[in-house]
């Protein structure tokens, strides 16, 4: 039995709310709107520029692109950059909302999870009767690819560890780890923003891309690599591999339910997350769903229920997507 600060209920939200930005590639304004959804129906966007009524789910088989975001489709229907926000949507605690988007790409905002944060926090979270199901890790799983390793341990709750090495002053090398919880999240990871070198902002500006990429949105590094070219400075002394972990934390969630376990990442981007998700849903005898249960009458403390292998095959492809619909890239696991 164990002990944790994650409700064993499912949330929503207690009523819609909006906002709007421009798109970091196309610059262009979307307006955005996100609304309570039923229990069990998970995270849904939907592209109302295309009509579009079915929506795609916020799952890892959705993933079409992972190149400079993390991009999910399903048929024609596109939506870019969703990182930031579902990163905002796990760390405040919401299993079942629907997005509303009149463009390709969520909104970025300042770069960050922050301005998305301050959104559900307006919003508020409303409990719901169906309980929560849980990814729980059993058994120590490692992916590896190049100078990229990410493993997963056992582990009574979610906890991430994150480190970067970059051959330049400024960041050199950095590591952080972070407890998750819905405090934690938005005091010491939200607000910190996406970064890039000054000249690889230019050479996406000549490609067409990052056209609305700003220093109100990007950390512009200098081409010293000693400053930042931003006024005001970092968030955080440690800003960029806390927002190397708030990007983990979104791609992750991509998987459809809360994971247990601890999660330690080295040199990792959204291509590594996708194939790492991949080596966790290959690696059956390394985890199991459970469900969780109020420990009494006392909110702050729950207890999971032991699950047989046969619930964890009956409620998986939920939340999952199942090995038929796997990416061909999937990377075997190691447990």
């Amino acid at each position: 039995m164990a002990s944790l600060y994650l409700d064993p209920h499912q949330h929503t939200l207690k009523k819609a709310v909006s906002c709007n930005g421009v798109g970091l590639h196309s610059g262009k304004e979307i307006n955005l709107r996100i609304k309570p959804a039923p229990e069990n129906s998970g995270i849904r966007f939907f592209r109302t520029d295309l009509n579009d009524k079915e929506g795609i789910p916020a799952h890892m088989d959705k993933v079409v692109d992972t190149r400079l975001a993390t991009t999910i489709a399903d048929a024609d229907v596109m939506v870019a950059t969703t990182e930031h926000l579902m990163a905002a949507l796990q760390g405040f605690g919401v299993d079942n909302a629907d997005i509303e988007l009149d463009g390709a790409e969520v909104p970025i905002m300042d770069g960050s999870a922050g301005p998305f944060m301050l959104l559900l926090k307006r919003a508020g979270l409303k409990k719901q009767k169906s309980m929560r199901h849980v990814l729980r890790i059993t058994k120590k799983i490692v992916f590896t690819a190049g100078d990229t390793e990410i493993t997963i341990l056992p582990y009574d709750g979610f906890k991430v560890s994150g480190e970067i090495h970059f051959e330049d002053s400024l960041i050199n090398k950095q590591s952080y780890s972070i407890d998750v919880s819905p405090e934690k999240f938005s005091d010491e990871i939200a607000r910190a923003r996406t970064f890039g070198y000054v000249e690889q902002v230019e050479e996406l500006w000549a490609a067409g891309l990052a056209q609305g990429g700003t220093l109100d949105n990007v950390i512009a590094i200098h081409w010293d690599r000693t400053t930042i070219l931003n006024d005001g400075g970092l968030r955080f002394a440690d800003e960029f591999i806390r927002h190397k972990v708030l990007d983990l934390i979104g791609d992750l969630a991509l998987l459809g339910c809360p994971i247990l376990g601890h999660i330690i990442a080295k040199r990792a981007g959204h291509t590594q997350h996708l194939a790492f998700m991949q080596t966790i849903i290959e690696a059956k005898d390394c985890w199991e769903i459970v469900e969780l249960e109020a420990k009494g009458t006392h909110s702050a403390c729950h207890q999971i229920t032991a699950a047989t292998k046969a619930m964890g095959e009956q409620i998986m492809p939920f939340f999952v997507p199942q090995p038929s619909r796997m990416p061909q890239s999937a990377v075997p696991a190691s447990c």
